[in-house]
């Protein structure tokens, strides 16, 4: 039996060298499929490192208030770009002013858009975050020029901006822009700061940012609700129950209790909650693209079979050769099989390592250019990829194969 199968596979090597022009062809479906998968395996698995390494970055005593009501790991509605208006400016003041959050040290608000920025003749398109004074002892980062705005200017409309180094550079370039007017929706506002440069943290571009105070982003923005309300914490053991402290008030404002039969309109998260968040949205993501690139390795599939019914049509003289010096159904079978499952073999192998080297490339690119990319190749790629592709050569080349071990002795000696 084993010898059988031995001396199958020699044959079937051999016909594939003597075939070489073919056989490369008909891998060719497969290369590019196995290669796309370890790819996009890879890419995805590095991307989701570094999203979650930049997460993490932000520090663990944190705790987030958005708007809408989402279970302990759901994916929140305002996360997936929905606008809720269930949190407003005079939440942020209730939880802020209480005296039942003794463990939060500091607390800030949000509300972001986005829009242009212009200063003379020259305009350019950023985020625009409205937030509060003590949005730098939440969020860290320093003011490298001017300073940042007041909490008398965070209440009213006081038309004082902050920029991010960026948008100073995109607009000013080498010039001075403390104390330059500079126009967002129509209205002006004097540059009383620029940002130092900070790069991408936790997925957001700090330097891509021109800060408003809140009140006046709400009306430059036409809006009287807020996105986000971050609180930090003074120690990670207090967390979960600064987490219940912030819900029993927000609860209390919103006159949410049993009576009511009002459900919670807001959640409150921690930041191991997010990295769960952020991983369940990058596998769910990284599965999708996995999924519509293994397409392509079943189009690679139909091409063997398409070949191998072609190579078993130009062999018919020598398969009826074969079977009459004594080849049976069972060997004829058998070799078919394993020529199929070489060519697809071969080609996960040769995918394998295109795979692997792209994934290199773009590693080192990401890292010449200064994200801390990682190069993961993991052994379930690995595996997937020569178990898939051998697979797919077993299950599209059993019908060639199949035909191929039919066919009359007689009637294929005859064949012209």
């Amino acid at each position: 039996m084993w010898q059988d199968i031995l001396q199958a596979a020699l044959t079937s090597m051999e016909s594939l060298w003597n075939n070489k022009v073919r056989s490369f062809i008909t891998m060719l479906g497969i290369i590019i499929g196995v290669s796309s998968v370890v790819l996009i395996m890879s890419i995805g698995s590095s991307a989701q490192g570094l999203i979650l390494s930049q997460v993490e970055s932000l520090g663990s005593n944190l705790l987030s208030i958005t708007p809408g009501y989402a279970e302990e790991g759901d994916i929140m509605a305002s996360f997936l770009g929905f606008t809720i208006t269930t949190l407003n400016y005079d939440d942020y003041l209730y939880i802020k002013e209480s005296k039942y959050t003794s463990h939060i040290e500091s607390i800030t608000a949000y509300n972001n858009g986005f829009g242009p920025v212009q200063w003379r003749s020259d305009q350019y398109l950023t985020n625009l975050t409205g937030t509060t004074a003590s949005y730098l002892e939440v969020e860290g980062g320093e003011v490298a020029e001017g300073r940042f705005f007041t909490e008398d200017e965070e209440k009213t409309f006081s038309k004082v901006v902050v920029l991010g180094s960026e948008v100073k550079e995109q607009l000013f370039g080498d010039l001075d822009a403390l104390g330059e007017k500079v126009e967002i929706h129509n209205a002006k506002f004097r540059v009383i700061g620029v940002m130092e440069e900070r790069g991408v943290v936790g997925l957001e571009d700090y330097d891509d940012q021109v800060f408003l105070s809140l009140v006046a982003s709400q009306k430059v923005m036409g809006v009287d609700h807020i996105g986000l309300i971050r609180a930090k914490i003074d120690t990670e053991e207090n967390i979960e129950s600064s987490k219940e402290e912030i819900k029993v008030l927000l609860r209390e404002r919103h006159h949410i209790d049993d009576q009511s039969g009002l459900e919670d309109d807001f959640s409150v998260s921690d930041s191991a909650q997010a990295l769960g968040l952020v991983s369940a949205v990058t596998d769910g993501l990284r599965m999708f693209l996995v999924a519509m690139a293994a397409l392509s390795l079943v189009v690679g599939g139909i091409g063997i079979m398409n070949i191998m019914l072609i190579s078993v049509t130009e062999r018919t003289r020598e398969i009826g050769l074969r079977k009459s010096v004594g080849a049976k159904k069972r060997d004829v079978l058998i070799h078919f099989l394993i020529e199929s499952i070489f060519v697809t073999l071969f080609g996960g192998i040769i995918g394998l390592l295109v795979g692997v080297i792209l994934s290199l490339l773009i590693a080192v690119v990401a890292q010449l250019v200064g994200y801390e990319w990682q190069f993961i190749i993991t052994l379930t790629s690995i595996f997937l990829a020569l178990f898939v592709s051998a697979s797919v050569g077993l299950v599209f080349g059993f019908f060639p194969a199949m035909k191929a071990a039919k066919l009359d002795p007689i009637v294929a000696l005859r064949y012209e």
